[in-house]
């Protein structure tokens, strides 16, 4: 991000902040979702990280950090929501923007919602190291200082949460047995 541009955010620049917005709200969008699993409450939770970003911006000590500290913002809303709600089942489907093409082949498709379905079943603070990580691209030692937790804290929720994950998706592929007959 533009050191420049979040710097003039930081003194009061509408417009500065307006460029810092657009750039960032759709992988907060994404990210939140990817969180959430809900389409209105990963808005919801952008909208407020974005309120954030303009009410707390001039307290933000390292400007190179902008992104860093507005996915720490957005993760945020989307944990005090998911404690809130303690982990519900996914009813929504993914709007456009955060899956792939609609013309994804049907095997896609279905893997992409087993994925879905495993980081469902996951506590929230495993599935923001999980999304941070291989959705978002961020390195463990930025998802630490996002989370505001320890790098080994980190370590360690990613290590369970690949397990739950492969263990979940192993579980999705077995066939099940329905009357001794494999269903």
């Amino acid at each position: 991000m533009d050191r420049d541009l979040v710097e003039r955010a930081q003194r009061g620049d509408r417009g500065a902040y307006e460029v810092l917005a657009a750039a960032v709200v759709d992988h907060l969008y994404a990210t939140a979702y990817r969180l959430v699993q809900d389409s209105d409450t990963a808005h919801d939770a952008a909208q407020l990280a974005l309120v954030g970003i303009w009410t707390d911006l001039p307290s933000l000590r390292d400007p190179e950090r902008f992104e860093a500290w507005a996915y720490r913002l957005v993760v945020r809303e989307c944990l005090t929501d998911l404690r809130r709600r303690r982990r519900r089942p996914v009813t929504h489907l993914p709007p456009s923007d955060v899956v792939a093409d609609p013309v994804d082949a049907p095997a896609g498709v279905a893997q992409r919602d087993e994925v879905e379905r495993a980081l469902s079943s996951l506590t929230p603070e495993h599935r923001a190291v999980v999304v941070l990580h291989y959705f978002a691209g961020l390195p463990l030692t930025e998802i630490a200082a996002i989370l505001g937790v320890p790098y080994g804290t980190v370590g360690s929720r990613m290590h369970h949460a690949m397990r739950l994950l492969r263990a979940t998706l192993e579980a999705g592929e077995r066939p099940t047995h329905v009357e001794g007959q494999i269903a």
